[in-house]
């Protein structure tokens, strides 16, 4: 049988050029020929430099030379390297992950639009945040107010040239230019920037100058009210704010003396705000998460003069908020996945189980007993908490506002919002709701004192007439 011809698929390339290119290498000169692939890439190097003036570009290697002989030899320094790209860093100090911070729509499942309606009605915008009541504030337009305005304005560069008078300024100027830059300083004001206004410049500062440091009894002594709100979880946190008012350990208590006749300890170092008797923590719901409880429960026991306490957009009350989710083995015998925080993602809805919440509150009005206004706007989702009861250990746990609250005499419990015409039905109800567990906590509270406390004014919504009959077409159709 006659052999099977099989026709290679792949042959041998023409040794002439295509007509395409046989015009070009037409009109190459001998000159590109003869030039290397190195001085090519020399010829570039040496005209982006020409061309950008400095070393961002492809820089050739430049070998070094001994000092002495390039004296001799009038060769330029070597140009030094471009200074490092300084590194992003967070409030906390821990570096940045790379690329842009990301959208709030991210780290907000309230602000994204995938959210469903009932999530998105509760995000109304920023809340309304009420000032602590009998606080310095001078009036529109006045002369103090525009030169606070403008200092305010012009932080960056006030902070430097007039640090050695800032604190010298009375203390009710001070507590307004504070919620001034808080205001109208875009960054917001950091904790260099609280302790300037407060205690002054650094020692190393005053050393330099021959100034003395400033007596922090004299210098705040009748200071006060502090107003931080919007700066915790925005530009400071409250661990920094704990360091700053309390006093270091080792100089909390003195050395107990071995004989009588030992001339008494000089006083140690004592409180930045010694009278320091009402504070606001406001945050925005939108950074609320970063609002700490655990420090809040540390702070707390450093001030016992504390009267007004403004909490306003606070989440809700939990030592663990990141845990909410978690869920970890019991034992390797079992096997069993149990929740990792004493609060899981139903223990409010479905449960009915606050005892996490009510133990945090418990703490805190331990620690601030002297608490005579206190206020909770837009905390209306863990309004429950400041009225429900929960099995403790040994006995049963509850906000006691008879005992350990029982001096509060104003409370307000408003949601911060207002109701639009043109609000849905989901915003209707939603803020119905929180109308309904501040009166129920009203209530709460009159029956638990009933006589042995101070009376108390709680601060809520009401509901216009359109809202009621919005709720009472819901409950209709419920019923139905």
């Amino acid at each position: 049988m006659p052999k099977k011809r099989h026709q290679s698929k792949y042959s041998k390339p023409p040794s002439v050029a295509p007509p395409i290119l046989s015009s070009s290498s037409s009109r190459a000169t001998p000159e590109h020929h003869e030039r290397s692939v190195n001085q090519i890439l020399a010829d570039l190097r040496r005209s982006s430099l020409t061309q950008s003036g400095t070393s961002t570009g492809y820089t050739a290697a430049t070998p070094t030379v001994p000092p002495l002989i390039r004296q001799i030899l009038q060769i330029p320094e070597t140009p030094a390297p471009p200074p490092r790209r300084l590194q992003r860093r967070e409030i906390n100090g821990r570096r940045a992950p790379p690329g842009p911070p990301p959208p709030r729509s991210w780290v907000s499942l309230a602000q994204s639009r995938h959210a469903p309606p009932e999530l998105k009605a509760s995000v109304l915008g920023r809340i309304q945040i009420w000032p602590l009541p009998g606080t310095y504030a001078p009036d529109a337009g006045s002369f103090v107010d525009q030169v606070l305005r403008q200092i305010a304005l012009d932080w960056d560069q006030q902070r430097r040239w007039n640090k050695f008078y800032l604190y010298t300024l009375p203390s009710r100027l001070r507590t307004t230019l504070l919620s001034y830059v808080l205001e109208l300083h875009g960054p917001g004001i950091t904790i260099k920037d609280l302790r300037l206004i407060l205690a002054g410049p650094a020692e190393e500062d005053l050393a330099q100058y021959e100034i003395e440091k400033p007596d922090l009894v004299e210098l705040n002594g009748d200071l006060l009210c502090l107003d931080l709100a919007g700066a915790v979880g925005k530009s400071l946190t409250l661990k920094e704010l704990n360091e700053l008012l309390g006093i270091p350990r080792e100089a909390a208590e003195p050395d107990l003396q071995d004989s009588w006749d030992v001339p008494a300890p000089t006083s140690g170092p004592v409180k930045l705000l010694p009278n320091l008797s009402q504070l606001s923590l406001a945050v925005d719901p939108g950074v609320g998460p970063l609002a700490s409880w655990k420090q809040l429960l540390s702070l707390a026991t450093k001030l016992p003069t504390l009267t007004h306490l403004n909490l306003s957009g606070w989440p809700e009350p939990s030592l663990t908020p990141n845990a909410k989710f978690v869920k970890v083995t019991s034992s390797v015998a079992t096997g069993r996945l149990i929740q990792y925080a004493a609060t899981g993602p139903y223990s409010h809805d479905l449960d009915g189980e606050w005892s996490e919440a009510i133990l945090v509150l418990k703490r805190l009005s331990k620690s601030l007993y002297s608490l005579e206004y206190l206020d909770l706007t837009g905390c209306g989702d863990w309004f429950p908490a400041l009225m429900k009861e929960s099995d403790g250990t040994f006995m049963v746990d509850f906000v006691d506002w008879a005992g350990d609250w029982g001096k509060i005499m104003t409370l307000r419990l408003c949601s911060g919002y207002a109701i639009a015409d043109d609000s849905t039905i989901g915003q209707v109800t939603r803020f119905a709701d929180w109308a309904e567990s501040a009166t129920a906590v009203e209530k709460h509270i009159i029956a638990q004192r009933s006589g042995r406390g101070r009376w108390i004014s709680v601060e809520k919504d009401t509901l216009s007439e359109s809202a009621k009959a919005v709720i009472a077409s819901q409950r209709l159709r419920g019923i139905a």
